[in-house]
């Protein structure tokens, strides 16, 4: 079986002012489906690059990065947006829900996004909602609910689509013990019931101690 996600020589440079910054420098990695991989390493080590060269955000300067097969450095911007809006998901800290809309309409989004028809956008959004406990909570707004309850939210957004690849960035950094627990119970069920490969960058000793597998970042490398 093929990797979801694999990056060969991955290079990556930003400018910053007069400074160029080496984010990346020759990074190899492979994720497979239903593998939650953290990423750890010092703030600047190129977690956050990795992320967003895995969801598409960005491109590599030198190296590939293939998903599900496909070197996206052969795919159009319209097929690259494609690739994001159908094959990835993604979680953040700050949960980014939408406050105006409803906790399903939140869930619901994507697959809109998509053009999945609605009859079909409400079965799914429902069965998502039963399996993360909230579909009490469905037609509560974001403000009405928990950080932990968000986070659900945000996990249930996340999968809606059932995605190849999950991006998280410090999915449990704002959670108390507890409700870190739960949604990592949350984000492995949920994973190996949809078959999706997470992809997590953390400084949470929680979540690496619970990861399929952790890798180190320091100046760009792995180590």
């Amino acid at each position: 079986m093929k990797p979801v996600i694999e990056l060969h020589g991955v290079h990556k440079s930003y400018q910053l002012g007069q400074h160029l910054v080496r984010a990346l420098r020759g990074v190899d990695l492979q994720v497979q489906a239903g593998e939650l991989l953290a990423l750890t390493g010092p703030s600047g080590s190129g977690k956050s690059t990795i992320l967003n060269l895995c969801g598409l955000i960005d491109q590599a300067d030198q190296g590939q990065v293939v998903i599900q097969g496909s070197d996206i450095a052969s795919l159009s911007e319209r097929e690259l947006t494609l690739q994001r809006r159908q094959t990835i998901g993604f979680i953040f800290q700050s949960f980014n829900l939408v406050p105006v809309m409803t906790v399903a309409e939140n869930v619901d989004y994507p697959l809109f996004l998509n053009g999945v028809p609605e009859a079909e956008r409400k079965a799914r959004v429902a069965a998502q909602l039963k399996a993360v406990g909230l579909e009490e909570h469905a037609q509560h707004r974001p403000d009405a609910l928990s950080g932990g309850q968000r986070q659900r939210v945000a996990i249930a957004r996340a999968l809606i689509k059932r995605p190849a690849l999950v991006i998280a960035d410090e999915p449990t950094a704002s959670l108390d013990s507890i409700t870190a627990d739960q949604v990592l119970d949350l984000m492995r069920e949920r994973g190996q019931a949809e078959g999706a490969a997470f992809v997590i960058a953390s400084h949470d000793e929680r979540l690496t101690r619970r990861a399929d597998r952790v890798v180190h970042l320091l100046d760009g490398r792995l180590q």
